[in-house]
Order: structure tokens, then C-alpha cells, then sequence
């Protein structure tokens, strides 16, 4: 009899907790702008991805695929390797794809991804000051991989790396699994949504790429770190890249395009999952001049910063400087005159309903780096 009234219980509980589920996934929806004009000029991809050239599930030519199905224009593959020749080798156009490649190098502190390297003569070192140099001798760009998680970075003097993860969504399913318990059965029929659900803000990553950007001009990436769970992944995080001339259909200068644009800042982070963010824009005014994310400039009285966020759902846009809001407004259009030098950047927030936390930074600009007259 007690047997009879537990399975009972059981049972009650099952039905209840799957109609709260289901109730939760039908109301679920991702945010579009169906009067969305899309420009050549701004392309978006997903970056951090391992195929079976390292420790990955699929090959090259599959993701790729996969990505043409996401209406993606981009993907970059970051196999493990000193560098990974073999992944390298997979660059190129690839399913209307533009297929990027680099590396992510195990070297002392942690991991380091490398990208836009000329290919080296030798294998790169493994001391992670020394790796950096070769990179960047190669005219290439470095980033601190999961800062936090997996093979956690260890910090010494700060000697310039130009990146650093915010959000790595292979940590969220590998690390958050206990908190992910209630909705992980999502993941097999909605998984836009359970991905949605583990996203926590990164705190000590948005804290720890403040203080980078105070000694060096370090530039913030959302990764998807893709093993596996590609199709739901590529479409989850994405950066948004600007680029100066509609992409090009020759590789090598396509390449050049967008590598030069990530090397540069001149892209956004966004959780496209949550909400469509085609079209959102940060930018800095002088006169005639217009200064760009991840670009210098110097600081004067004729400086205004610009925020673009026509949507037409509810978003608040919060203005960052020197790791401190200085402003929250839900305007679709901002101009603010800024009073002192510094790093300025822009976070903004979903305000409608949504399966992400209020407190995750729907989009992610890059800064604008302002120093005093010498």
C-alpha cells in the first residue's frame, strides 16, 4: 500500500512537473524584427568551435553545413594543436560558409586561442608570454580562453593578450549541470530554450576584462567552445562583425575581412537565441569623425558616444565606463556627452519575457578606448 501511494506521488509529480514544462516551452519565443533591413555590412558567425581534427564530434564539412543551415556567414575552428595543421587546412569557402581557422594552444597559464597567424615556422611555445609574442609576430591576435573554468587561467604581469572570453557555453553544460536539472529535458526537444536557462552572468569575467582594459586594450568574445551539440550551439552566441566593404567571395581576402574587423573590435556579442540583434550599434562622434568599437582616440570636449538599439521589443541599454555604469536607458536611440577619458562600452538587456536570467547581458559591444592629450 505505502509502495502504491509513492508511486502514486510520483506519478503526480511527473505530470505536474511536465505540464509546467511544456507550459514554459509553449510559451517560449525568440524576439525577431520582422521590419529588419539587413546590411552587407554587418555579418555574423560563431567563434570557438573543434571538429574531429582534435577533440571535436564532427568534421569541418559537416559543421559547415550545419552553419548554412543557421543562416550563419561565418564559423571559426579552433582545434587544439600547436598549431592543428590538419584543421588549418579545412579553411576556406565551405557550403556558402566563410570556414575561419585557428588554434586554441595549451600553454602554461591555460588556454590560449590564436587567430589571423601567419603559419609558423616551428611549433608555438608552450610558455604562455612567449606563445603570445610568436602569435603576435605572426600578425596574429590572442585569447584567453574560459578564464574560469576547465583549465583555468593563472594571471601574471598583464603583457597585452587582445582577447578574453565573457561567456564559454561549453562551461555552462559541462559545470552547471545541477542547476540545469529542472529543464535539461528541453535539450532533446527545444534546446534554444535550455540553453537559454543555463546562461548565469559572468561576473568574474566582465570584472576581470574591466581590469585588463585599464593597463591594455583587451577585447571581449562570447564562445560557444562546440564538442558537440553543434546545431543548437552555432546559432546560440554569435559575434556580429562590421566590416568597412560587403564581404568578398575570394577567400583569402575574405579572410582578411573579417579577421581584421576581430582583430580590430569592430564586432558585438549577442544571445541570438534570446533575441534577433542585427543592427545594433555603438559608436563615438568628433566632428566629422567617427571612432568605432575597439578603436583609440584622444579625449576632448567635442566627444559624443552613440547607441543604436531599434528594436521593437523592450531592451535597456546600460553605458559602461571604466567597468562602471554611468547610464541605463530604454531609448532606441542614445547620444551621451562623456566628461572623462577611458574605456567606454555598452551593455544591453532584455526586458521582456524570456527563459535567460535579466541580469545576462543580451548584447556585448566591444569599447571605445579614449586616452588624454599628452
Amino acid at each position: 500500500m505505502r509502495k502504491k501511494k509513492i508511486l502514486f506521488l510520483l506519478l503526480g509529480l511527473a505530470v505536474i512537473y511536465s505540464f509546467w514544462l511544456g507550459v514554459q516551452l509553449v510559451r517560449f519565443r525568440t524576439y525577431t524584427n520582422p521590419a529588419l533591413d539587413k546590411t552587407p555590412l554587418e555579418i555574423q558567425g560563431s567563434y570557438h568551435i573543434h571538429t574531429t581534427h582534435s577533440d571535436g564530434k564532427k568534421t569541418p564539412e559537416k559543421i559547415a553545413e550545419l552553419a548554412s543551415r543557421s543562416s550563419l556567414d561565418f564559423i571559426i575552428l579552433t582545434d587544439h594543436g600547436d598549431p592543428n595543421l590538419e584543421s588549418m587546412a579545412a579553411a576556406g569557402w565551405n557550403k556558402g560558409i566563410l570556414v575561419l581557422t585557428g588554434s586554441e594552444l595549451s600553454v602554461s597559464r591555460g588556454h590560449l586561442v590564436a587567430l589571423g597567424f601567419a603559419p609558423p615556422s616551428m611549433p608555438f611555445s608552450q610558455n604562455a608570454e612567449q606563445a603570445a609574442y610568436q602569435i603576435k609576430s605572426l600578425k596574429g591576435f590572442s585569447i584567453i580562453a574560459h578564464p574560469y573554468s576547465k583549465v583555468a587561467w593563472s594571471w601574471g604581469e598583464p603583457i597585452g593578450y587582445n582577447g578574453i572570453e565573457i561567456i564559454n557555453a561549453n562551461t555552462l553544460l559541462k559545470y552547471d549541470f545541477l542547476r540545469s536539472i529542472p529543464f535539461l529535458p528541453s535539450i532533446l526537444v527545444k534546446p534554444d530554450y535550455a540553453l537559454l536557462k543555463m546562461l548565469k552572468r559572468p561576473v568574474k569575467n566582465l570584472k576581470k576584462w574591466d581590469e585588463l582594459n585599464r593597463t591594455h586594450p583587451t577585447l571581449g568574445f562570447y564562445s560557444v567552445d562546440a564538442h558537440l551539440l553543434y546545431k543548437p550551439l552555432l546559432s546560440f552566441l554569435q559575434l556580429h562583425v562590421l566590416l568597412k566593404n560587403p564581404l568578398s567571395k575570394e577567400f583569402e581576402q575574405a579572410s582578411h575581412q573579417v579577421l581584421s574587423a576581430l582583430h580590430q573590435g569592430r564586432f558585438y556579442n549577442a544571445v541570438d537565441y534570446a533575441a534577433q540583434s542585427h543592427g545594433f550599434r555603438f559608436w563615438a562622434q568628433k566632428g566629422q569623425k567617427s571612432v568605432q568599437m575597439g578603436e583609440k582616440s584622444i579625449f576632448d570636449s567635442h566627444v559624443t558616444l552613440h547607441v543604436r538599439a531599434e528594436f521593437p521589443f523592450t531592451c535597456e541599454v546600460h553605458l559602461i565606463h571604466n567597468g562602471k555604469k554611468i547610464m541605463a536607458s530604454r531609448e532606441k536611440r542614445i547620444v551621451h556627452k562623456p566628461t572623462h577619458p577611458g574605456f567606454y562600452r555598452v551593455e544591453v538587456y532584455l526586458k521582456e519575457r524570456t527563459p535567460m536570467r535579466k541580469d545576462i547581458p543580451w548584447i556585448l559591444s566591444n569599447p571605445i578606448f579614449f586616452r588624454e592629450k599628452s
